[in-house]
């Protein structure tokens, strides 16, 4: 599994920046007011072909009781959890601080490797003040301007040489791994069970009952599969450490082990936020999907209620709009063992491979009747296209300009892509690559 760093701190030292730089992005929010930064920020990362998960944290304040700031406690604390590695980060233009000894005693406590760097490094007076640093008693701090970008490499050199090189294990060709996911008490244990004929996974109604991942065979008619159950993906600001030490990493762990995620909704709650949220880390990821709607009993039925509803739910996951819908009752097992049924051709679909000759000639009518349009005052142009990779499909794309290519025509692409050949419940991947005539 991909190692997981987590960068913690006092409110504003730069710990988004910090990320930001990292990761190449601006994905965390980045202000010069203490505490922007709340919850906690997944985003997977590779540097130098060393691949982990880096978590950005809210503000580290010992002290804090109660409010926004022991909040951010609790999810730097669980961060820390979770983390393979620690960042801890200090501010060198603010100085050695009180709350810093406390921070540093409780990241000795949870013996993690640890790594050390002092932020805002960006003069020699600065420079000077690093030495302060070391009565922390911790490993040698590493002096960065996150901002600036300085020290960075230092940083990343002493990361990689403590975390292990992450390999992307082959899945077997002769076994379909599920993960089931969604938001706390919505049926997933109850999905497992009944798929299984026995309580393997113990099922409660008190929501947040399962704290880790669990794998379970299941052979049904030679067919072989391996479902993982996981802990709830709960509404970040509800977590509690008292309550539920499992967190959302151990679920987006569980997605990249498998083939096939069965993003599980509540059908009298309908789509909910966090749904959205969960169902974007199965699609980021190139997983293969299928929204299973639960409790479907409970609702109550008049003509269409069903085609309504589905409507309802492709309207709210709109990005997941190639992914199927199957309404089911986990509790009195209606409708699920359909759902191997659709796990089988998503399955399929998200290892099916096109020739190449066959996908030129359906890639000659596609852009015959819908031309790219213009970049820079010329014509963008298209050779030829090939599929260079399956789970998910990937596509390469050969053409004068990828920079000209609008998102709104990769669109068009994509659709048409499964007009023509199908690719139901899996993410297709486009990728444009430069060839001059």
């Amino acid at each position: 599994m991909k190692p997981i760093v987590a960068i913690v701190g006092r409110p504003n030292v730069g710990k988004s920046t910090l990320f930001n730089r990292i990761s190449g992005t601006r994905k965390a929010i980045v202000d010069d007011i203490p505490g922007v930064t709340r919850d906690r920020n997944y985003l997977d990362v590779t540097w130098n072909d060393h691949t982990f998960t880096l978590i950005d944290t809210g503000g580290f304040e010992p002290e804090a009781k109660e409010g926004l700031l022991a909040q951010m406690r609790e999810q730097a604390m669980l961060a820390v959890e979770e983390a393979d590695l620690i960042v801890f980060l200090a501010d060198g233009k603010e100085g050695l601080m009180p709350a810093d000894f406390e921070v540093a005693d409780l990241l000795r406590r949870s013996t993690k490797p640890l790594v050390f760097g002092v932020n805002k490094i960006d003069s020699r007076k600065r420079m000077e003040g690093l030495y302060d640093f070391y009565s922390l008693g911790l490993p040698e701090p590493i002096p960065v301007s996150a901002e600036h970008g300085t020290g960075t490499d230092d940083l990343m050199d002493r990361i990689l040489s403590l975390i292990p090189k992450y390999s992307e294990e082959p899945l077997s060709e002769n076994i379909t791994r599920l993960a089931v996911i969604g938001r706390p008490n919505v049926g997933k244990s109850s999905l497992v069970n009944k798929l299984l004929g026995y309580e393997r996974v113990i099922v409660s109604d008190v929501p947040g009952t399962t704290r880790d991942t669990i794998d379970t065979l299941l052979t049904v008619d030679d067919r072989k599969y391996l479902l993982i159950d996981t802990a709830g993906i709960r509404k970040k600001g509800r977590v509690s450490q008292k309550l539920e030490k499992y967190t959302i990493v151990q679920a987006l762990r569980s997605m990249d082990r498998c083939d096939v995620v069965l993003l599980m909704i509540d059908a009298v709650e309908g789509v909910t936020e966090q749904d959205t949220k969960v169902a974007g880390y199965a699609h980021d990821r190139g997983k293969g999907c299928v929204i299973v709607v639960n409790k479907w009993d409970l609702i109550e039925k008049e003509t269409k209620t069903y085609e309504k509803y589905v409507e309802d739910v492709r309207f709210k996951l709109k990005y997941l709009a190639y992914a199927p819908v199957i309404s089911i009752s986990a509790l009195t097992g209606q409708r699920a063992v359909k759902v191997l049924e659709v796990v089988d051709k998503v399955s399929a679909e998200c290892g099916k491979r096109m020739g190449t000759g066959v996908l030129n000639r359906a890639f000659q009518e596609m852009t015959k009747g819908h031309m790219p349009g213009m970049y820079m005052n010329r014509a963008v142009k298209f050779y030829y296209i090939t599929q260079t990779s399956a789970k998910p499909p990937t596509f390469t794309l050969f053409t004068n300009f990828p920079e000209g290519v609008h998102f709104s025509y990769e669109r068009y692409l994509e659709n048409k892509l499964r007009e023509a050949f199908g690719f139901e419940g899996t993410p297709i991947r486009l990728q444009f690559r430069k060839r001059g005539r």
